[in-house]
């Protein structure tokens, strides 16, 4: 072999290894997409026939979000119940029944005093229970109650004016004689209830960043499901379901919203995904804390990712513990104040 051969043998290897250098090096930037079981075609999770990809993250319900079947008995244990915990409620007093269909006609358009939810409940002549009015049933009493305080606030003055004005036009349709507990004493006890709430809310938190390689939208989304983790109705959300028909979801796993909407999701790199839960909301009988602990360490393996707090530091086991003891606390301060984490009025108050 001359010279010449050898040289050029050694510059086209050299060009070679220096080609798929630059292909491994290409490879790794891209973001982690599905892995597909041998002997399988490669697909993204949602991926339809024909190569249709439906939407992952508009799924035609959420937990925590249901339609009122058509039952009456189930329908009613759907509606929220007045809570004089959380409500300040008004009796509405009427001289003769009133047909479900004359209190439907008469209710408010909508149920809201400023950012404050008031429901209007009868008391069912025949089965001597508070429900909302259905038709087809007669009520001898009306009571109506508007929330105290949510995360918008306490009540305020406007808010109960705007809540008495609405009730008097329903009493007025119906017949009735309306009596409204002290707007100054409302007031005070929303105030108060709503600082309690604001020292007794927490949603925990954490990060599980990218250790090394970025992520697609369709890697997370396998990764998820693996642990039981479904659509949410928020793009770029997924949640695991709690065993509960109708309650919020027992966690939350979100990463960016643009990313998954973009058009191709799966060329989006992503570095970042929040996994939480909703202490007040969520019943600690379904165990969320153990679920997030859990969650965090398995998803964290599987995607090569580091679990930090909002400051980027490091969360390990004595950190999760240390959360757990913290956690109980307010579990018992809860209790103690009769909204249990997970009960309806505690859903209510914390929303």
């Amino acid at each position: 072999m001359t010279l010449t051969v050898a040289l050029a043998l050694f510059g086209a290897a050299v060009l070679a290894a220096m080609a798929a250098h630059l292909w491994w090096q290409a490879r790794r930037a891209q973001p982690r997409r599905v892995l597909a079981p041998r002997g399988e075609t490669q697909r993204e999770p949602g991926l339809g026939e024909g190569g249709v990809e439906p939407s992952f993250d508009a799924p035609t319900s959420e937990p925590g979000i249901e339609t009122p079947p058509a039952d009456l008995r189930p329908a009613r244990r759907m509606q929220p119940r007045l809570d004089a915990l959380i409500d300040a409620i008004a009796t509405l007093t009427v001289e003769v029944q009133i047909s479900g269909e004359m209190a439907i006609t008469h209710l408010p358009p909508t149920r809201r005093a400023g950012s404050k939810p008031f429901f209007i409940e009868g008391l069912n002549a025949l089965t001597k229970e508070w429900e909302p009015p259905f038709a087809g049933q007669r009520y001898s009493e009306f009571q109506a109650g508007v929330q105290l305080a949510n995360r918008g606030g306490a009540l305020n003055e406007i808010e109960y004016s705007e809540f008495v004005q609405k009730v008097e036009a329903f009493a007025e349709g119906v017949g009735a004689m309306a009596d409204f507990p002290d707007m100054l004493e409302v007031v005070a006890r929303a105030r108060e209830l709503d600082t309690f709430a604001g020292e007794h809310d927490a949603q925990l938190a954490v990060h599980l960043r990218s250790r090394s390689v970025a992520w697609s939208v369709g890697f997370i989304q396998q990764h998820a499901a693996r642990h039981g983790f479904v659509p949410g109705m928020v793009p770029g959300r997924l949640v695991l379901p709690g065993a509960e028909e109708g309650a919020p979801p027992v966690l939350t796993l979100a990463f960016d919203s643009q990313a998954a909407l973009a058009d191709d999701p799966n060329q989006s790199a992503l570095r970042d995904v929040t996994l939480s839960f909703d202490v007040p909301q969520t019943d600690p009988a379904s165990e969320p804390f153990v679920a997030w602990q859990a969650s965090a360490q398995a998803l964290s393996l599987g995607m090569d990712a580091a679990i930090v707090d909002d400051n980027g530091n490091a969360l390990a086991a004595e950190g999760f513990a240390i959360i757990g003891s913290e956690l109980k606390s307010l579990y018992d301060a809860l209790e103690a104040r009769g909204l249990p984490a997970g009960s309806s009025a505690a859903r209510r108050l914390f929303s």
